[in-house]
């Protein structure tokens, strides 16, 4: 390139009669609009510290380490977002877009008023890659149109919002390319470099030769400049989802720190309460979510709930909250700053309640805790606590819950185990397997947790039997509880009756002590989950395995061998509470793929997307009432596969895929089998 380019390849702004005279007023305009901006964003922190104190600002360090693989390096790369690839692409054109044009905006205000940097190949590349940046935002504008106005998606329900943001931003984007093409023939800017700039550079063709050019450029550059001060002003007032830039890496730097299986403890001797009543009763990050939803729909797309034809829908749980967080918004501010709480708490008496009025308990009820909608969202909501909140109020303050539910728990009370009527015992299951008990003999090196379901629900006796048989064809020197085997309080938890799920915990804990128990196997999911990740919030640590991971174990280490292998075509279905909550996805399928020699053929739900089989959540003692059974969905997605067994790994679900069987009259074509029984079948 030539010396002369090289010197000549440079930006002038604020040139041209009004602009150089009065361009300073629209720096005034922008710091205004950008303190109501930061005001208006300073309300939001405020409301959302209304919230009652959880572990938000605990554990910053690991936040910040989680926050730097998560929120940027994915956030970046997109690796949540891009899993729904269109939807995907249309986000990362948005964000690597504007990213680029507030990155070569910041650039241009540094070298004109700090430091002058930008000229020759530097500035031809920044003028390149501004126009690429507005490029990419135009494509973007375009896609999105598509798929909100033309495609129509069920999951996207558009607002008047949606349609000012979208347009917002192509009319600021195209206008300041127009006023780029202006300001190359106004300046006189040589081709050679101008071209660098080629959205820019096309306009100026066309606008070549034209007349009153200069005042076209000023017209143009004091419109494009009131479009961002005003955009800036609607995103303070109007609260659209363009806040979600600054809210959305808020929330993920923020997300919980628990393990994904363990929910939220309320300590309860000191706690005034139970569960949440009303908005003010969620917490700082609850509150934080509402205003992180972009109501992509991804959660709903994924939800068993919704797609059976249930009335729960995690994206509108979320907008229908976030709706009454922003209704009641100066009233709980105007308590947080003590101005005269009493008017402030009659003012939220004569308003519409949280429970009942803007959430249904249908809603309530109808979700099974699968986790599909937290899998999928990009920014990490979590509508599954506000659920949970919302039951242990309407549990443990209001005995308002369905009956069936009401049974299982009384059950729980009285019996230690959800299973009202069922007239077996403990260890029925172990008739003629020489199963150690541990009050007869404690000194085994693992505790082999059977579970209520295992234990007790007739089909699932087999299982459980399965898993002994293969422990000692390993050598494995294992016991049970036996008649002392309490339910591990998951049904309790997640039904909302935190008061019976900590006793069982306490109980349960000191049982294990006093066996000196280290090591534990379990067949259940649910039991897994809650005895690995939620009984260490009560000081019980234990090792827990999942039987399939345990057998897998086994397998590796040659301790357990395969004499045969199994002929027969296995889908392989994931427990919610296995796949998505403890990401065992692989051990499950290498045994079928070690028994039949292939992998098993996959369902359309597989894996992190994996359709939940109805039960989690307490929903196993819950009848659903409205809509497809969800079990039955799953079966004709098995059914679909032309597998001649469905295979899985939870009492829960072999219970209802048995059922689902029965139901849709395919017992000749479809067997339910759990791993253990499929194991036993070679051995």
């Amino acid at each position: 390139m030539s010396d002369v380019v090289d010197q000549l390849a440079h930006r002038e702004i604020l040139f041209g009669g009004s602009v150089h005279a009065f361009g300073w007023i629209i720096y005034i305009l922008a710091v205004i609009a950008l303190g109501v901006l930061a005001y208006a964003f300073y309300r939001r922190i405020k409301l959302w510290q209304v919230g009652v104190k959880d572990d938000s600002f605990s554990n910053l360090g690991q936040k910040t380490s989680a926050f730097i693989e998560t929120g940027l390096i994915d956030g970046v790369l997109h690796r949540r977002i891009l899993r729904d690839l269109y939807p995907g692409l249309i986000h990362a054109l948005f964000f690597f877009g504007a990213l680029l044009l507030l990155l070569t905006t910041a650039l241009d205000v540094i070298s004109h008023y700090f430091y002058e940097f930008l000229h020759g190949n530097t500035y031809l590349t920044f003028s390149f890659l501004a126009d690429l940046g507005g490029l990419m935002l135009l494509i973007a504008v375009i896609m999105a149109v598509i798929r909100r106005y033309v495609q129509k998606p069920d999951r996207l329900d558009n607002i008047p919002a949606d349609a000012i943001g979208l347009a917002l931003i192509f009319i600021i984007v195209f206008s300041g390319y127009v006023l780029e093409g202006l300001r190359i023939l106004v300046t006189d800017a040589p081709a050679e470099w101008a071209q660098w700039s080629f959205l820019g550079f096309g306009f100026a063709k066309i606008f070549e030769g034209g007349s009153g050019l200069m005042g076209w450029y000023e017209g143009m550059w004091w419109l494009h400049s009131l479009l961002i001060v005003g955009t800036i002003l609607y995103m303070a007032l109007a609260v659209p989802k363009l806040t979600h830039i600054a809210v959305s890496p808020l929330n993920v730097f923020f997300r919980s720190s628990r393990p994904k299986g363990a929910l939220r403890t309320i300590d309860l001797e000191e706690a005034e309460t139970f569960g949440a009543a009303d908005i003010q009763d969620l917490t700082f990050k609850d509150l934080l979510d509402l205003d992180s939803c972009t109501r992509c729909g991804r959660c709903q797309d994924n939800c068993p709930a919704y797609l059976s034809g249930k009335a729960l829908s995690p994206k509108k749980l979320i907008q229908d909250l976030k709706g009454l967080m922003t209704e009641r918004a100066s009233v709980l501010l105007s308590k947080t700053a003590a101005a005269d709480e009493e008017d402030a708490n009659d003012a939220e008496d004569n308003g519409r309640q949280m429970i009942g009025d803007v959430i249904t308990e249908e809603v309530i009820w109808d979700c099974t805790t699968c986790r599909s909608c937290q899998e999928q969202c990009p920014v990490f909501i979590e509508p599954i606590n506000k659920i949970i909140e919302m039951r242990r109020n309407l549990v443990l303050e209001q005995s308002q819950f369905p009956d069936t539910a009401m049974v299982a728990l009384r059950s729980l009370e009285q019996r230690g185990h959800p299973w009202r009527g069922t007239m077996a015992t403990r260890t029925d299951w172990a008739e003629g397997l020489d199963v150690t008990e541990m009050s007869e003999n404690s000194d085994v090196d693992v505790l082999f947790w059977v579970g209520c379901t295992g234990a007790l629900e007739e089909r699932n006796m087999k299982v459980v039997a399965a898993v002994a048989k293969v422990l000692k064809a390993a050598g494995v020197n294992f016991g049970i509880l036996g008649t002392e085997e309490v339910c591990c309080g998951d049904p309790a938890r997640r039904i909302g009756n935190e008061y019976l799920f900590q006793m069982l915990v306490q109980q349960n804990i000191e049982m294990f002590n006093n066996y000196g128990v280290k090591k534990i196997v379990t067949a259940c999911p649910h039991c897994f989950n809650t005895l690995k990740n939620e009984y260490p919030q009560f000081e019980g640590n234990f090792e827990v395995w999942h039987h399939t991971e345990f057998i897998l174990d086994l397998l590796e280490q040659g301790k357990l061998s395969l004499p045969r292998s199994l002929d027969r075509k296995i889908t392989y279905h994931d427990s919610c509470y296995l796949g998505r909550y403890n990401d065992v996805y692989k051990a499950p399928r290498e045994i079928i793929h070690r028994v039949t020699g292939v992998d098993p053929v996959e369902m359309e739900h597989q894996n992190y997307k994996g359709f939940c089989c109805g039960a989690g959540g307490g929903k196993m003692w819950i009848e659903e009432q409205t809509g497809t059974r969800m079990n039955q969905m799953r079966t004709e997605e098995a059914l679909k596969t032309n597998a001649e067994v469905l295979a899985s790994a939870c009492p829960f679900c072999i219970q209802m895929f048995e059922d689902a069987i029965k139901a849709v009259g395919a017992e000749e074509k479809l067997k339910a089998r759990d791993i253990a029984e499929i194991i036993v079948a070679v051995i």
